[in-house]
C-alpha cells in the first residue's frame, strides 16, 4: 500500500522537522570525524557505508532517532517537571483546549539603537534602560499548510535582571486575537536567564520600579498625544463640515484589539540581500496572501491591523497590512514612502502607497497586486470639451496619508483621486500633524511604540523539489480525472520542459513589469508541433503549494477545462510547475497546462 503524494510530503516535512529537531546531522558529522579518526587504518583513505551504519547503531544514535520517530502520544501526557502548570494550546477546528507540552530553548541577542562600547557587555543599568518587549506570535498550521494566527504577546523581559542567580521562570496567559483579544487560549510557562550571567544584579524593588515609571510615562505620554490628535481633528472639521465623511484614519487597532497611532505600523525595513528591488520588494509583498479579518455577525469590515510580525508568521493579512510593509520596505530604500487611505470603485475602503519622486512623480504602488501606476492630476477648471488623462488605478477616494514620521490629512475641495494635488508641502491642500507629537510615541525607543521590526528571514523551500513535487501530484490528479471521463492520458516531457521559459517569463514580467523571453517560447513551440497539429496552453498563477486545490481552481476555467480534458487524435498533454522563493517562506507559483492534437476536420 503506497501513501497518496500528499500525505507522503507531509509524513517527510514531519520526519525532517523531527531530524532537525534532533541535531541528527550535526551528530553524525561527530560521529563520522570520530571514526576516521580513530578506527580507519592510516593507510584506509575512505569510510564505507556499512561502517558508518555499525558506528551510529554501537552510539545508539539509529535507536534515539526511531523511538523519536515512532508518532505515539505517550510524550505528549508527561508532564514537565520544571512546569507548575500544564500548558495548554488551542487546537484543531472543534474549539478544545488540547493538552500539549512543547520544551523549546531560544537565544534572543538584546540591542541598542546607539553604539556600544567595543565588546564590552553592557551592565545591569544599561540593560534596564533597554524597553523593547519580546514579541512572540503563537500560529497554527493545518496539514494542507493553512495558517491561523492564534495568539500574539509582548513578554516584559526585565525582571530577569532583578533575579539573584541571573533566572527567573514566569507563567503567562496567552489571549486570542482580533474579535476573540478577550478569550484565553492557553498557558505559558517561561524560563528566562540572562547570557553570559551579569556582574551584579540589580534588586527586584529596582527594576520594578523603573517598569512603573516607565509605565506612568507611557500613559501620559498616550494622553498628550490623544489630547492633541482630537484637537487637530477639530480643526480638520472645521475647514469643510464634509471632511467628517473623509477616511482619515489616525488610529487603528492590533491584532490584540489595542489602538495605536497608524504611524507606528510603519518603520524603515532593509531587507539585506534578500530582496534586490523596490520593483522585487512590491513582487514579494504581492506574494504574501490576502485575508481580510474574520467578521463575527453582519455588519462592515472588522478592524485589524497587524504588526509586522504577526503578518509575516502568518504568511497572509488585510490590505491594510501588505500597503505597512510595502512601505516600510520602499523607505528602507530611501523613497519617500506613504501609506494612503481611501476608497476603491463602490466605496470600498482600501489602503495603498504612494511614492514621491525628487522631480514631483508620483507614484501609486498597489501592494496586492504589485502594479504602479504613474498619477498625473485632471485640471478640474478644464473646459469639458479638452481630453482629460484616464486613471488607469483603481482608486477613487483618498483621506489621508502617512508614514513613520509624517500624518496628513487632504483638506483639497474634493478628496477624488483623480483630481487630488499631492504637494505634501502645500498646508492648504495637506493639513499635517506635528511631527514632534508623532515623534513621541511612535519613534524608535519610545516607549509606546511597536519593537524594532525583526529582519526577514531566507526562504526555507527548496524551488526545484517543490516544482517537482507539486507537478508530479497535479499529474497524478489529471489521470485521475481524465479516467473519470473514461479518457487516456498520455504525457510528454519534451513538451512539458519547453514550457519552462514562459513561467520564467511571466514571473519577470510581473517583477520589473518588462516582457521578455516570448519569441523564444513561441519559436520553439512552433518546432515542436507537427502540421496539422493543434497547441493549447493555459498558464495559472498562485501564492500557495497545495497542488489539490490549485487543480480544482484550474477545473473552474473553462479553457483549463478544455486542455485537461482534451479528446481527439495523438493527443498529448504537458504540465509545468515552477516555483519562485520569496523571504519569508512565500513563494508564487506557476502553473501551465498544455496539449497538442491532430486536428480532424
Amino acid at each position: 500500500m503506497s501513501l497518496p503524494p500528499e500525505k507522503a510530503s507531509e509524513l517527510k516535512q514531519l520526519i525532517h522537522q523531527q531530524l532537525s529537531k534532533m541535531d541528527v546531522h550535526g551528530r553524525i558529522r561527530e560521529i563520522l570525524a570520530e571514526t576516521i579518526r580513530e578506527e580507519l587504518a592510516p593507510d584506509q583513505q575512505q569510510l564505507s557505508t556499512e561502517d558508518l551504519i555499525k558506528a551510529l547503531r554501537r552510539r545508539g544514535i539509529i535507536d534515539d532517532v526511531m523511538k523519536e520517530l515512532n508518532f505515539v502520544t505517550d510524550s505528549v501526557d508527561q508532564e514537565l517537571p520544571s512546569s507548575p502548570k500544564q500548558p495548554v494550546c488551542f487546537t484543531d477546528r472543534h474549539s478544545t483546549l488540547l493538552k500539549k507540552n512543547f520544551h523549546d530553548g531560544f537565544l534572543l541577542e538584546v540591542h541598542r539603537e546607539s553604539l556600544g562600547d567595543g565588546t564590552r557587555m553592557a551592565d545591569s543599568t544599561t540593560m534596564l534602560s533597554i524597553s523593547d518587549p519580546v514579541h512572540m506570535v503563537l500560529i497554527k498550521t493545518d496539514i494542507f499548510g493553512e495558517t491561523t494566527l492564534v495568539a500574539s504577546y509582548f513578554l516584559e523581559w526585565r525582571s530577569v535582571l532583578g533575579s539573584e542567580n541571573g533566572m527567573t521562570s514566569l507563567t503567562v496567559e496567552l489571549m486570542g486575537v482580533g474579535t476573540e483579544s478577550k478569550v484565553s487560549v492557553g498557558i505559558l510557562n517561561i524560563k528566562l536567564e540572562m547570557y553570559p550571567p551579569l556582574n551584579q544584579t540589580l534588586s527586584q524593588e529596582v527594576v520594578n520600579t523603573q517598569l512603573a515609571l516607565e509605565r506612568q510615562k507611557t500613559a501620559e505620554k498616550e494622553r498628550l498625544f490623544l489630547v492633541y490628535a482630537k484637537q487637530w481633528w477639530r480643526e480638520y472639521l472645521q475647514i469643510r463640515p464634509s471632511h467628517n465623511s473623509r477616511l482619515v484614519k489616525i488610529f487603528a487597532q492590533d491584532e490584540n484589539g489595542i489602538n495605536r497611532p497608524v504611524c507606528s505600523y510603519i518603520k524603515p525595513l532593509r531587507a539585506g540581500r534578500l530582496l534586490d528591488t523596490p520593483r522585487q520588494a512590491a513582487r514579494f509583498v504581492n506574494v504574501l496572501g490576502y485575508e481580510r479579518a474574520p467578521v463575527i455577525g453582519g455588519g462592515g469590515k472588522q478592524e485589524q491591523w497587524c504588526t509586522l510580525l504577526a503578518f509575516l508568521c502568518r504568511n497572509k493579512g488585510d490590505c491594510e497590512d501588505h500597503a505597512n510593509l510595502l512601505c516600510s520596505l520602499l523607505l528602507g530604500y530611501g523613497l519617500e514612502a506613504f501609506v494612503c487611505v481611501g476608497t476603491k470603485a463602490k466605496g470600498v475602503p482600501h489602503a495603498w502607497v504612494m511614492t514621491c519622486g525628487t522631480d514631483g512623480t508620483i507614484t501609486f504602488w498597489e501592494s496586492l497586486t504589485g502594479h504602479r501606476y504613474i498619477h498625473k492630476p485632471a485640471n478640474p477648471d478644464e473646459s469639458p470639451v479638452a481630453e482629460q488623462p484616464k486613471p488607469l488605478y483603481p482608486y477613487r477616494t483618498i483621506g489621508c496619508v502617512f508614514n513613520h514620521q509624517m500624518f496628513l490629512g487632504n483638506c483639497q475641495p474634493s478628496d477624488s483621486v483623480e483630481i487630488c494635488v499631492f504637494d505634501l508641502n502645500d498646508e492648504s491642500k495637506w493639513k499635517p500633524m506635528s511631527e514632534e507629537a508623532i515623534k513621541s510615541v511612535c519613534a524608535p525607543g519610545a516607549t509606546t511604540s511597536l519593537p524594532p521590526f525583526p529582519p526577514l528571514c531566507a526562504s526555507t523551500i527548496d524551488a526545484s523539489v517543490t516544482s517537482n513535487e507539486i507537478e508530479m501530484q497535479l499529474r497524478l490528479l489529471v489521470s485521475e480525472h481524465r479516467k473519470d471521463l473514461g479518457l487516456t492520458t498520455v504525457w510528454e516531457d519534451q513538451l512539458s520542459y519547453l514550457l519552462s521559459p514562459a513561467l520564467a517569463s511571466y514571473e519577470f514580467e510581473r517583477t520589473t513589469s518588462i516582457s521578455a523571453g516570448n519569441e523564444e517560447f513561441q519559436d520553439a513551440i512552433r518546432r515542436a508541433v507537427p502540421d496539422g497539429h493543434t497547441f493549447k496552453g493555459f498558464p495559472i498563477h498562485f501564492v500557495y503549494r497545495n497542488a489539490r486545490r490549485a487543480f480544482a481552481t484550474c477545473l473552474r476555467s473553462p479553457f483549463c477545462e478544455e486542455i485537461i480534458c482534451c479528446r481527439g487524435d495523438q493527443v498529448r498533454l504537458a504540465v509545468r510547475v515552477r516555483v519562485f522563493t520569496y523571504p519569508e517562506s512565500a513563494c508564487a507559483v506557476w502553473i501551465m497546462f498544455a496539449c497538442k492534437y491532430r486536428s480532424v476536420l
